[in-house]
């Protein structure tokens, strides 16, 4: 299922940055970053619980924010992109 995470980490102070290069980081482990604080991430149900898990483990819940949005299986007919990054294929290959 596709599951769209977005973020947004205070980065006021030096503890903040930390945390959000660890978000990042975990994000990059487990989807396509689409902009700079949302991630694609292609997951079933035991990765969406380890990275759910992982994030809620690094964000402070006083001060940041993290949404998960699950679009599902049938996601394709839910994504419309427009603009000059070309879209990708979630569950395509990835080459590297």
């Amino acid at each position: 299922m596709l599951i769209l995470i977005s973020y947004d980490v205070n980065t006021q102070k030096a503890t903040g940055q930390k945390r959000l290069r660890r978000v990042a980081k975990i994000c990059v482990n487990y989807g396509q970053r689409v902009q700079n604080s949302v991630f694609e991430c292609v997951l079933d149900n035991a990765k969406l619980s380890q990275v759910r898990n992982a994030l809620l483990k690094v964000i402070d819940l006083k001060e940041d924010t993290l949404r998960l949005y699950h679009l599902g299986n049938n996601y394709k007919e839910k994504v419309e992109h427009y603009g000059i990054r070309p879209s990708y294929d979630a569950e395509g290959v990835i080459v590297i």
